[in-house]
């Protein structure tokens, strides 16, 4: 059974069939899905199994009718499983420090037998949107956690990016899978955000995770979450990206640096939608559109069985080339010009548009770091620039890719550790792996500083 569903599901618990019978023709007229169970153990094995929006439990079973004890001690137990499960307790022998004792356990409300019809429905109703706003407000927190830009604001004027423009425009407002091919820095990211804004999920999120960035030992955890005590650190549960892409657009950059043993796994989940939290049997489901990105030649990885094929296929129904920025030129001053308004605000610059001389090295220049160089070179050319206008010495452009123009035995530790990947990745030709062999880092390990360096 998987979480996606349209009625509220709710797990009664007591152990008297006629009571259980009574609450069910109750419910029958309302929005709920009713499951029931006769014991503390058979609460604990369906919680195991599906997920509830309200548990209602008796707090007396037939090991002790009349202390509560055994209800209370399911209770403490539910809460370590479900601590944001709204749970309200019931009782024929209702007292008030019985009720005091559910409250600090963690119930959420409180209901003597023989029960209020319409007190006891109104109190379900409650507690069920009380859930479902705790569920939300936890999986937009999580959401705020990771990086999120924004996704309306793309400029491809240039003749050669309007056929691919054109193919968003057919393509967005469908769930297909898309592979985004191109160079890194190219706009790949950007190209996959655009695609979201036009599609009909755009309400829903956008979550982007580079796969080259993931250590293998915590892949599972960062992509279908865990719970709390799968592992020694898991202290709490973890939202994994499908769940927080549930509805929305799941972004896999760099999907190349996956290795193969974990290629099964994410297939499994593109294929069905389900996954389970490391650390949990319950299935779970994620209603999601991947699009993937790559500077990588997946058919030759294929051939050489580093890449499985039934999962290019599930990536790719339509695949996007981005065109390198030295093939779009004509958009080589509306992109320099956008990220300048955008650094000047960031840093509270006057900004007084490109002297002459900068837009004529701006369209001179090779730009092998493609738009991610640009950005990066007009927001040190705001940063270091003096005068009103960008000039083209504060481009610093007449070394392409130097981290810094004082000898490499002055560098600070951080600008030497930039010029030595910018170094090796020009060696290796774009190469990741092979740049990451040359320096003596796993390749994880260099896509997390590559992230920390804009390279």
């Amino acid at each position: 059974m998987t979480e996606r569903r349209s009625l509220s599901r709710i797990l009664i618990a007591d152990d008297q069939r006629d009571v259980l019978e009574a609450l069910q023709l109750l419910l029958k007229g309302e929005p709920f899905e009713v499951e029931t169970a006769a014991s503390p153990p058979a609460v604990l094995a369906a919680l195991g199994k599906s997920a509830f929006d309200a548990l209602l439990i008796d707090l007396n079973y037939t090991r002790d009718t009349t202390s509560g004890q055994e209800g209370l001690e399911l209770l403490r137990s539910v809460r370590l499983l479900e601590p944001e499960l709204p749970v309200i307790v019931m009782t024929a022998w209702g007292t008030v420090d019985v009720a005091v004792t559910a409250m600090r356990e963690g119930a959420s409300d409180f209901i003597e037998k023989p029960w209020d019809n319409q007190r006891l429905l109104s109190v379900l109703r409650t507690q069920v949107e009380l859930g479902r706003a705790l569920r939300l407000a936890r999986r937009l927190k999580a959401e705020k956690e990771l990086w999120r830009a924004d996704n309306g604001d793309f400029i491809a004027d240039s003749a050669v990016m309007q056929p691919v423009l054109q193919l968003v425009g057919r393509i967005a407002a469908s769930d297909a899978n898309i592979l985004i091919t191109g160079e890194a820095g190219a706009g790949k990211g950007e190209l996959a955000r655009l695609v979201h804004a036009r599609s009909n999920r755009n309400e829903h999120a956008f979550i982007g995770v580079n796969m080259g960035g993931i250590a293998d030992s915590i892949f599972e955890s960062e992509m279908f979450g865990h719970v709390r005590g799968a592992f020694t650190d898991a202290k709490s549960d973890r939202i994994g990206r499908f769940e927080l892409a549930d509805g929305g657009t799941l972004f896999l950059d760099e999907i190349a640096c996956l290795p193969f043993n974990l290629q099964g796994k994410l297939l499994r989940v593109l294929e069905s939608g389900d996954y389970e939290p490391v650390g949990s049997s319950r299935t779970r489901h994620a209603d999601v559109r991947v699009i993937s990105a790559t500077n990588g030649n997946l058919r030759a990885m294929i051939a050489d069985n580093a890449f499985r094929d039934d999962l290019m296929f599930r990536l790719n129904t339509v695949e996007i080339r981005v065109p390198p920025l030295r093939e779009r030129r004509e958009d080589i001053m509306l992109l320099a010009t956008r990220f300048l308004e955008i650094y000047t605000r960031k840093y509270g610059r006057d900004s007084g548009g490109f002297a002459r001389d900068a837009a004529k090295a701006l369209l001179g220049y090779a730009w092998p770091g493609n738009v991610r160089e640009l950005s990066h070179v007009v927001e040190r050319a705001v940063l270091i620039g003096a005068g009103a206008q960008i000039q083209a010495e504060d481009l610093m452009l007449e070394r392409p890719g130097t981290a810094a123009r004082a000898p490499f035995e002055q560098l600070k530790l951080d600008e030497a550790e930039e010029l030595l990947i910018r170094n090796a990745l020009d060696r290796c030709g774009g190469n990741v792996q092979a740049a990451a062999e040359q320096l003596g880092l796993s390749r994880s390990a260099l896509y997390r500083r590559m992230e920390k360096y804009g390279t």
